[in-house]
């Protein structure tokens, strides 16, 4: 048969930021009408690759070949002019205006000089029915679900004729379903000779939606694979350059399995020697009868569990379903500060460590000993503008251990930072570079060094592993299991369905501001909890 037609050929592409080199002789075919994976670790080089394929950045060497031609581009209108088009993991939306503004900006349909919403509508209505992607176009962005705001994304590179779609991270803010329903449009986008490049961590749906995987690791590309011809460890430990344990998988807890599977070995689960509340009969996490109305409609109704010490309470459920109401009203329980924030009345209890916090505010249930890993990182977690050093100290500077004399010491916050840095293996391990130029995982495990640094008795996780590559989840389950078997407790809120069922010694389901179901570990499969996650 002849050889397939490649659709992107990098050849040789070199590009270095300084004395940190990014990208270093990286060769890249990528046939036409194919999915085609990418994968490494944070920091690999996979998205710089793509920034220089979509015009972001400009190579310092080496050629870039697009449908037989060879090409370079001044900005990313260049490469949108020539069909290729780039979802970013963070969505470029602007949050205040409708769908069909966020798809029209920058490529408005004019007549008579003035711009045609209506002929705009009709194409993107085609558009949305041919792949199954609808959208209410007049609802603000920002009231949309992420599955929705995704969507949008694609069809604006549909609406400007893109052939060639480039996906970072796509499925890191969907859930299960969401995730299910963006392959079969991208399988549909395949079949009518879409090209789709699919940058992720997720070895899961690399194996079931991909042709090709190339893996990245420290800048180069160290294999080429068909995907029908490898599997996910040898993927994981060709990313990292080592073994890795890839942690059980939600079919293996379906039927209460206690294992680890690495590979075809089977390990038994770590143990857990201590009893299922701890030494103490009052929980650490107690929430009683917790209401937050919002307009009509409860965001939150009643809702009753508690976390004992020494324990992991995993929160399953689609997202938009009352989770980011529940983090911030405990992230800031104080009900003035909670008002002003979201607009809301509040009632009922939330207890830490037996104290009442209605009343206290975020840094007061902080001095308790209760860390948080954000849900969204760069907006609740980090300063971005501020360097690596800053951001370990954000919400520490009052600390004894951070001051002598009643003033900050620079030289014991650059210590402990160093040391925390080194530890999580924030790469680069720069203390003066700002947070914003770290990769999505490395920001996360900033965030991680800081919060257990505390050595937390609390933990709130949030999305603790969105977007980041399998060796910085290996590291950041270990740590979450570190923290329960010293006796913290955990609260864990996850969209990861694999997650909550690899680190939960129970699972509770909310639906619609409401806790539906608990399941003891290993006691319900997937589709059942995905029912549960649905309202049934």
């Amino acid at each position: 048969m002849p050889e397939p037609t490649p659709a992107i050929e990098l050849r040789e592409l070199t590009k270095a930021f300084g004395s940190c080199i990014a990208n270093s002789g990286i060769n890249l075919r990528v046939n036409a009408g194919t999915i085609h994976a990418l994968v490494g670790e944070n920091g690999a080089g996979k998205s710089t690759a793509m920034k220089l394929l979509y015009g972001i950045y400009q190579p310092d060497s080496g050629e870039m070949v697009v449908n037989g031609q060879e090409r370079r581009w001044s900005s990313p209108a260049d490469a949108i002019a020539a069909g290729i088009g780039m979802v970013h993991q963070h969505f470029m939306l602007a949050g205040p205006y409708s769908a069909l503004d966020n798809i029209l900006l920058g490529a408005e349909p004019l007549r008579s000089g003035l711009i045609d919403r209506n002929m705009a509508l009709k194409k993107l209505d085609a558009l949305a029915t041919q792949y199954g992607l609808p959208v209410d176009w007049h609802r603000p962005v920002e009231d949309l679900p992420v599955g929705i705001q995704q969507r949008i994304e694609i069809l604006k590179l549909l609406y400007r004729r893109a052939n060639i779609l480039i996906l970072d991270e796509p499925t890191a803010v969907l859930t299960p379903q969401e995730t299910n329903a963006l392959f079969e449009n991208l399988k549909k986008l395949r079949s009518q000779g879409k090209t789709i490049l699919l940058v992720t961590h997720k070895l899961k749906e690399v194996m079931a939606f991909t042709d090709r995987v190339t893996v990245f690791r420290s800048g180069k590309v160290v294999n080429d694979l068909k995907t029908s011809e490898t599997n996910p460890q040898e993927l994981a430990d060709l990313m990292v350059g080592r073994k890795v344990t890839l942690r059980m998988t939600a079919e293996a807890m379906a039927v209460g399995a206690s294992t680890i599977t690495t590979g075809t070995t089977q390990q038994p689960e770590r143990a857990r020697s201590r009893p299922l509340h701890g030494s103490t009969d009052v929980p650490a996490i107690e929430i009683t009868g917790l209401t937050v109305q919002t307009g009509r409609r409860p965001k939150l109704s009643n809702l009753t569990f508690s976390v004992g010490f020494g324990e992991i309470v995993g929160i399953a459920g689609v997202e938009g379903n009352g989770q980011s109401e529940l983090l911030q009203a405990l992230l800031h329980p104080r009900r003035d500060e909670f008002h002003e924030s979201l607009g809301s009345k509040t009632s009922g209890t939330i207890r830490f460590l037996g104290h009442d916090v209605s009343h206290c505010s975020a840094a007061q249930v902080r001095d308790l000993g209760v860390a948080f890993i954000p849900e969204d990182r760069q907006r609740e977690g980090l300063l971005l503008e501020r360097s690596v050093r800053d951001n370990f100290l954000l919400g520490m500077q009052r600390e004894s251990s951070f001051r002598r004399w009643g003033f900050l010491n620079s030289q014991k916050i650059t210590l402990a930072a160093k040391r925390a840095v080194q530890e999580h293996d924030v790469r680069p391990a720069d203390l003066s570079l700002s947070a914003g130029k770290l990769s999505g995982g490395n920001q996360q495990k900033l965030i991680l060094a800081r919060e257990f640094h505390r050595q937390p008795r609390i933990l709130i996780a949030a999305q603790p592993t969105r977007g980041v590559d399998v060796g910085a989840i290996e590291f950041i389950h270990d740590h979450i299991l570190g923290a329960r078997d010293a006796g913290a407790a955990v609260l864990l809120v996850s969209s990861e369905l694999d997650e909550i069922f690899a680190l939960s010694d129970r699972i509770l389901v909310m639906f619609e501001g409401q806790i539906v179901a608990e399941f003891p570990r290993g006691k319900v499969s997937d589709k059942e909890l995905g029912l549960k996650m649905g309202g049934a």
